[in-house]
């Protein structure tokens, strides 16, 4: 029965301190310091790098988490104080600030990397090579909503064949961007359209339908791009095709737009994000290239970490989207809340 008895005890002594020690492994887990992030599917590339080689570098002791909610999704978070960075492929608008404002979220603002905005056609199509803006903006103006139909009525040169179009979703800073770009006003577009904030969608969408059109960023096309067909785009000089060259130069207009993160103020107090946002604009040079996309110069990292130092808060944009606009003059701006 003492033995019995001694068996029962060891058992239950050996069973409690297996649980305290996983509940203990659980707790270290859970306390793992972490970095939450959403927004911007274009942007998400970029992010999803640094986030890795950043976990890397820290061997774990820190969490970062990235997710896709589109950069009007994001900043919905980021103002409400959800997350401690949003990926914007845009700049900040008015009615987010005013959101922000309203819950106490100040935010940093750092330019990270250039996107060229891709129009795209399945590579099938042999009728295109580039497209005028005012092509672009007939098509997809609101004014086209059930009326312009196939490629014959924008361009009597091309065939009598029903266009399927592709685009970003309304929560997209890609859509925002595009639509004052072509059509002359944010959020500006028909609506019948195949819409979505994961790019992967229109990029599948467009390779798989020979009269489809869509748009999304250029990392998106140059890791596809043998199921897609890039088309140039002619601003009253000619076709341009988006390239690293014609982006640095200026000559893919008005497609060519600043790539943002955006850091929330106390955030940036804590130190993992403090750390992350250190080792972000550390190397955020290589790894821009590396996902296709155009880096900025290392002088503009620095500068953003400048700021991050010196927390300087607000926008240069002053709640628009901003067209056309250099790196260089992004930093001579004053920056309002």
């Amino acid at each position: 029965m003492q033995q019995s008895l001694l068996r029962f005890d060891t058992g239950f002594l050996v069973a409690i301190l297996g649980f305290a020690l996983l509940s203990g492994i659980g707790t270290m887990v859970q306390a793992r310091p972490l970095v939450k992030i959403s927004g911007s599917s274009t942007v998400f590339p970029i992010t999803e790098a640094v986030s890795e080689d950043f976990q890397a570098a820290k061997k774990g002791a820190i969490m970062v988490t990235a997710g896709i909610a589109g950069t009007g999704g994001g900043f919905k978070k980021f103002c409400r104080d959800e997350v401690d960075i949003v990926n914007a492929s845009r700049p900040i608008l008015s009615s987010e600030m005013e959101q922000c404002r309203q819950n106490g979220v100040q935010y940093i603002e750092m330019p990270i990397a250039f996107d060229a905005l891709t129009v795209v056609v399945n590579p099938g199509n042999d009728w295109i090579k580039s497209m005028t803006v005012a092509e672009l903006k007939k098509i997809w103006e609101p004014a086209a909503q059930e009326k312009i139909l196939n490629w014959n009525q924008v361009n009597p040169a091309w065939p009598d064949a029903r266009i399927k179009l592709f685009g970003a979703g309304a929560d997209s800073g890609t859509f925002d961007y595009f639509t004052e770009a072509v059509v002359g006003k944010a959020k500006s577009s028909r609506g019948d359209f195949t819409a979505s904030e994961d790019d992967n969608v229109l990029v599948q969408g467009v390779a798989s339908d020979l009269n489809a059109l869509g748009f999304f960023g250029f990392a998106y096309y140059i890791e596809n791009h043998k199921k897609l067909k890039a088309v140039a785009i002619d601003n009253g000089s000619g076709g341009i095709l988006p390239s690293m060259l014609t982006v640095q130069n200026g000559s893919y207009q008005p497609l060519s737009r600043p790539l943002f993160i955006y850091v929330n103020a106390r955030s940036a107090g804590k130190p993992e994000v403090r750390e992350f946002v250190i080792f972000y604009m550390q190397h955020a040079q290589q790894l821009v290239e590396e996902v296709r996309y155009f880096p900025l110069k290392k002088e503009f990292y620095d500068f953003n970490l400048k700021h991050l130092q010196n927390k300087t808060l607000g926008t240069v944009f002053g709640g628009e989207a901003g067209m056309g606009i250099s790196i260089e003059d992004l930093y001579k701006r004053e920056r309002v809340q």
